[in-house]
């Protein structure tokens, strides 16, 4: 009975955390759109086998997490609360994954421990409100670990070698390839560090390989013999591509990531930091599971620093292991079989008044925007940012409590700290809350509404509606636009100079508006904050 009330009071929980105002803010372009757009059209050409974006074949992901934004537009429509549900119910699955894995492998203070600080820590709770692949892709690839784990520590091995290769299957067809990458560098080097096969053979590694290479066939095995292996092809490429060069100008710094994860996992990320190896008093759970963590923390941190492209989510498998290894330093702090260090405080104070300033900044730079324009060189930034968006004095207030009860808290953490971790909890889930409802609806208003609100216009008309001089997949989900039937559609110089047989609509940025405006085809009917919209004008 008690299981059951912990894990239904998770559910609830994960239900009032996730699910509300789902659908309050635009899709944010590319990543989000560019999934969501996959679904609908799935669902518009009834092909559900092929991935597809303005309804010519997408080589870069499987469909796995797409099928199941297919199945909540099915069920919600097509919108922005059905493309990020399957997320939200991902972020209640991990919540119960957690619990019973922190039970196994520890105990329950340590699984409520994880949980608390995977709700508390920003981009961690942020990403199962996100209708981006990520959250689905880290859970199976942590559950195929953990099940690899129980499979080097169990003697009834069968099902665990069966449920280490279903979820590396379901990884693969998730998010392609680079699962198999992350799973087998993890493994070698486990096996160095244990100097050899530890609790498991090689044969149970092959047959894992092979369920999952079974699972992957179902869909991968499909595509190729209905259409051969352009795709196969085509995605070999492009993951490729990822690891070689820098694609779609995401080129960062070796050190992106690393700083990535110590302020966007705050306050998870610090106690990494409490973490000693050789420290007698540490509470002695299972090492094996510790040890995968950390494994799977610098794999991940190291793989995705090397890659030239580096996008924010291409290390947030590192949540699972940062929020673990944290938390068991955390319990040490709670059972006082430890004491914070100096260093630690210092650096959860540092980071604490980072985010204070963050939260504070934005409604001070909302509403003196004016005073800081002359600094900025981009022009089109310059232009967000006269988006008309109402910010007031109070709102400040949020940064000021969060800045003041973290000192406080931080400071006299060696008192009743039971109450003291309670309190950071609470803050930290309340304040990214409000962050999500209250700030980030302002902040897609300087980013994108002002185009977004031009696609929405045309929506259901029998219109061309194209993007100049940038990438950006909003037009097609924002305008539900149908299948082209006119194959000229794809060619930029026939929209611009050629015979149009419909209605023809073109947005470009503002700093390439002095190219465009030089095209005799086409007339401006207006810009706003950024964007600058055209109509082709059809010559008699």
């Amino acid at each position: 009975m008690g299981n059951r009330i912990q894990y239904s009071f998770l559910f609830i929980l994960g239900i009032i955390l996730f699910i509300p105002f789902l659908g309050q803010v635009h899709l944010f372009d590319w990543d989000e759109i560019n999934f969501a757009e996959c679904a609908r059209e799935m669902i518009v050409s009834k092909d559900y086998l092929r991935m597809q974006i303005d309804f010519v074949p997408f080589y870069e992901k499987p469909p796995l997490f797409i099928w199941l934004q297919v199945l909540s537009m099915k069920c919600f429509g097509i919108n922005e609360f059905s493309s990020r549900f399957p997320n939200a119910l991902v972020g209640i699955t991990t919540l119960m994954c957690l619990y019973h894995i922190g039970k196994k492998v520890a105990n329950e203070k340590i699984a409520l421990i994880w949980i608390s600080l995977y709700l508390a820590s920003w981009l961690p709770h942020f990403y199962f409100k996100t209708g981006i692949i990520d959250p689905l892709f880290n859970l199976f690839i942590f559950l195929a670990i953990y099940q690899f784990y129980r499979l080097s520590t169990q003697k009834d091995k069968t099902k665990y070698i069966i449920g280490s290769g279903v979820f590396l299957g379901l990884a693969v067809l998730t998010k392609g390839p680079v699962a198999l990458l992350v799973a087998a560098l993890c493994l070698i080097v486990f096996i160095i560090i244990k100097r050899g096969f530890y609790g498991f053979k090689f044969q149970h590694l092959l047959v894992i390989m092979l369920i999952s290479l079974a699972i992957t066939a179902s869909w991968f095995g499909i595509e190729f013999l209905k259409n051969g292996t352009k795709f196969i092809e085509e995605f070999i490429s492009y993951q490729a591509g990822l690891f070689s060069q820098n694609i779609a100008d995401h080129e960062e710094p070796w050190y992106y990531h690393p700083i990535v994860l110590l302020i966007g996992c705050f306050p998870a990320s610090v106690f990494l930091f409490q973490y000693g190896f050789k420290n007698k008093n540490k509470h002695r759970v299972d090492q094996g599971f510790s040890l995968l963590m950390w494994i799977m923390f610098w794999v991940v941190l190291i793989l995705f620093s090397i890659v030239k492209t580096k996008i924010v989510h291409y290390s947030s498998l590192c949540y699972y292991p940062i929020c673990y290894l944290a938390a068991l330093q955390i319990y040490n702090l709670l059972e006082h079989k430890s004491t914070l260090k100096k260093g630690v405080k210092v650096l959860l104070l540092v980071l604490a008044i980072v985010w204070s300033i963050v939260l504070i900044a934005l409604p001070i730079v909302g509403m003196y925007k004016s005073a800081l324009i002359p600094y900025i060189k981009d022009p089109f930034a310059v232009a967000n940012l006269q988006a008309q968006v109402p910010w007031h004095w109070y709102e400040c207030l949020i940064g000021v409590v969060y800045l003041f009860v973290l000192l406080y808290v931080i400071i006299s953490f060696k008192n009743n700290t039971n109450k003291k971790w309670s309190i950071i909890v609470v803050l930290q889930v309340v304040t990214i809350q409000i962050v999500m409802t209250h700030f980030t609806p302002k902040i897609e208003a300087y980013s994108q509404r002002a185009v977004i609100d031009f696609y929405e216009s045309k929506k259901g008309q029998d219109v061309y509606v194209q993007v100049l001089g940038f990438r950006s997949y909003a037009h097609l989900f924002y305008t539900q636009k149908s299948k082209s039937i006119n194959p000229n559609y794809y060619h930029q110089d026939w929209l611009l100079n050629g015979a149009v047989d419909k209605p023809t609509y073109l947005v470009c940025k503002i700093q390439d508006v002095d190219y465009y405006q030089k095209i005799e085809t086409l007339r401006e009917l207006y810009r706003k904050n950024g964007f600058v919209f055209f109509e082709r004008i059809v010559q008699p």
